[in-house]
């Protein structure tokens, strides 16, 4: 059996791959991930400047309670947070923060008609960030307005088809 953390990663990615196909967009994983991507979301059109606009996503999952506030703060390693900050990559790259319940059990439900999939997850741009002192980790900020949604996929997959960032 997996450990909690190897199944935080894969609902993640499983959400991802969940909110892309439903989106219309490819969702694939790079065969190595020395470069803080996890998955990448492609799109075989556009009416854009951009032909077959993509984005690269580094994706974490975290035990969560109820949001209160309208941000929360998620603890990313310096590595990868130095990986997302790089303003001269020609793929925007987001951050990813997955919510979900402490228990496992109550991560998902189903029955005839709905899959449930329990919380939800958070998008961030580091692009351009300044470089921290900080060895370890860097607490990151998500915004709960930023929710990796189907409508929010789709309107970040629009400003990449025009040549802007997300």
């Amino acid at each position: 059996m997996m450990d909690l953390s190897q199944r935080k990663e894969q609902f993640s990615f499983a959400y991802v791959r969940a909110v892309g196909a439903t989106a219309g967009f490819g969702v694939s994983e790079p065969s190595v991930d020395d470069d803080s991507i996890d998955l990448m979301i492609a799109s075989r059109g556009s009416g854009g400047t951009v032909k077959r606009p993509r984005l690269e996503l580094q994706v974490k999952c975290t035990e969560a309670e109820g949001l209160t506030d309208e941000a929360f703060s998620y603890p990313l390693k310096i590595k990868n947070y130095d990986d997302l900050r790089d303003p001269d990559v020609l793929v925007p790259r987001l951050l990813v923060v997955v919510r979900v319940p402490a228990d496992p059990r109550e991560w998902t439900d189903s029955s005839d008609t709905q899959l449930i999939l329990r919380r939800c997850g958070y998008w961030v741009s580091l692009r351009g960030c300044e470089p921290s002192e900080n060895t370890v980790t860097v607490s990151v900020s998500l915004r709960r307005e930023d929710r990796f949604s189907v409508a929010g996929l789709g309107a970040i997959m629009e400003r990449v088809a025009r040549g802007d960032q997300p």
